[in-house]
């Protein structure tokens, strides 16, 4: 298929914090340099944020260090944290709070901000316009360009105006070809492109597997009364159960709102759990309740979220390519933060990049190589140094389990800042987990009330999700049987729960696994979690997915 081609020197894969900081970082350095740099991004959403979805606490390191004056430039940094609110769930109705000397330092949050990281985004994307970066949202990057040597060499953006055969209609559009010497993919948690680029070059290869959560999370116009603008309020324990791991949240943000989530790793291992059901149990717990009461719902999303953190880390260079943010998983989950560790590692693959291209002679003609030097920047920063004492966090909670690794945690981040000379691997996959549906307990799940907890459609309906339905399913089967043969047969289709959004239903005849691609919130849950890896999922059509006002 002939496509029309752009080149660029550097092309940037997904606007979120860790793509926009990048494109902001390489323009301040050309500028500096007083050479022309041509950098693009491409973002699958509708528009810059559409698919931003963060807690979000907000630590403004690496902003400080990106806009000094972001201050002056009105960044959407209002509401500052005021409180640290952390409780130990019990059961359903009880809940400790737990003295700040007996929680990890980590998890204090002076001087921090309650943001929405989709309208940080879209902050971050208008400093990087102003600086000369071309922003093309609605335009996916479907494949990767190798050259002849194996380097990447730019990517493909999405066809548009297929049916649901894969034949043209009479919209269509052929994908773009985006040419650069060097290519950055910042696509977020589970990128598919990253995931593929993992796997050719063997990234992992010296790395414990990755490990992920599902996060959910909503926004609520709450009473007055109800509201403490700052106060940010953690909690571990119920409804979370035996071997699940994962802590809820809620967060007191402008205007009489709050952030209310959970969190769920996605090493559990009974096939009956539901992630979604269990956040809505976990709003009626007397201390997440008492500040919705009265209150209503506006926003609801759910995301993965890598969690794997230090020893989970890929190799993130390869011929003509990074990876950079959750793509390669830098969050600091000990912190349950992850927005200032993606700018930062972006930041470092912009100056790597500056400093290979940009020659006393003007912007080199060829990028190609492994840009090892990124990697001595990183060793030599902040950001290997946080990831690096908090190399236990995760695998001590599932090593020991929520309390004693808790314990250790404590201990080992209050006392010896992280630097206790042990290092725990969780070399475990966490879709090997399940055990088989007749050997775990069932979940009888309340029905929701439609005050507190809601249904699956109803909040889909919240994320603003839209697809073109005409077009091919972007949840890949390889084995179209499986989900029957195997997937029922011994686990009961776990893709019925694990997915956020109702995406995956059984048919009334039992012997066919339903795709309502429609409601699909990228969340790539089923890309983890399903239990034969049978689930591929790729980005859709632009535009396609949810469309976050303020998440």
């Amino acid at each position: 298929m002939e496509r029309e081609s752009m080149d660029f020197d550097v092309v940037i894969v997904g606007a979120g914090p860790a793509g926009l900081s990048t494109a902001c970082r390489l323009m301040q350095l050309a500028q500096e340099k007083e050479q022309e740099l041509m950098v693009c991004v491409v973002e699958k959403g509708s528009e810059v944020g559409a698919h931003i979805l963060s807690g979000a606490v907000f630590e403004p390191k690496s902003l400080n260090e990106l806009f000094p004056d972001w201050q002056e430039k009105n960044a959407p940094l209002t509401t500052k944290v005021t409180g640290d609110d952390i409780y130990l769930l019990n059961n359903e109705s009880k809940g400790t709070k737990l003295p700040n000397f007996s929680v990890p330092k980590t998890m204090h949050n002076d001087g921090n901000y309650i943001v929405s990281m989709g309208n940080v985004c879209r902050w971050l994307a208008e400093q990087a316009e102003q600086l000369g970066v071309e922003i093309f949202p609605g335009f996916p990057a479907q494949e990767i360009i190798y050259n002849e040597d194996g380097s990447v060499g730019g990517i493909i953006t999405g066809d548009m105006g297929l049916d649901t055969d894969g034949n043209q209609k009479d919209s269509f559009m052929p994908g773009m070809e985006l040419r650069a010497k060097y290519t950055v993919f910042a696509e977020g948690c589970r990128g598919h492109l990253g995931k593929e680029l993992i796997e050719k070059f063997n990234l992992d290869a010296n790395s414990s597997p990755q490990h992920y959560g599902i996060g959910f999370k909503e926004i609520w116009d709450i009473d007055p009364e109800n509201h403490q603008e700052g106060l940010v309020v953690h909690t571990a324990g119920w409804p979370l159960e035996n071997d699940t791991n994962g802590g809820g949240y809620l967060y007191h943000a402008e205007n009489n709102q709050v952030f209310v989530g959970l969190i769920v790793d996605l090493n559990y291992s009974n096939p009956h759990l539901s992630p979604f059901d269990e956040f809505q149990r976990y709003k009626h717990h007397p201390k997440i309740s008492q500040y919705l009461k009265g209150g209503k719902r506006v926003s609801y999303g759910a995301r993965a979220m890598a969690k794997g953190g230090f020893n989970s880390l890929p190799k993130m260079t390869m011929p003509g390519a990074l990876l950079v943010g959750c793509d390669a998983g830098t969050i600091n989950f000990a912190k349950i933060k992850g927005n200032h560790t993606a700018m930062k590692s972006g930041m470092l693959a912009a100056e790597a990049i500056a400093e290979t291209l940009m020659t006393s002679e003007g912007i080199a003609e060829e990028g190609k190589q492994d840009l090892t030097v990124f990697t001595d920047k990183y060793k030599n920063s902040w950001l290997y140094e946080e990831l690096y004492n908090t190399r236990n966090f995760g695998p001590a909670m599932h090593k020991f389990g929520t309390f004693l690794g808790g314990a250790y945690n404590t201990i080992d981040q209050n006392f010896f800042g992280g630097k206790l000379p042990f290092n725990f691997k969780d070399d475990s996959l966490d879709h090997e987990q399940l055990k088989l549906a007749s050997e775990a307990p069932t979940i009888n799940y309340p029905k929701p009330d439609n005050t507190l907890s809601f249904d699956k459609l109803s909040s889909v309906f919240l994320s603003n999700t839209n697809h073109e339905e005409e077009q091919p399913c972007h949840l890949k089967l390889k084995d179209t049987q499986i989900p029957i043969t195997v997937n029922l047969a011994k686990y009961d289709e776990p893709a019925q729960r694990y997915c956020p959004a109702g995406v995956y239903e059984i048919a009334e005849s039992g012997d066919e696994l339903v795709i309502n691609a429609q409601n699909c919130i990228h969340c790539k849950t089923c890309d983890i979690k399903d239990p034969t890896q049978n689930i591929t999922w790729v980005a859709p059509e632009g535009t396609g997915g949810p469309n976050y006002p303020n998440m």
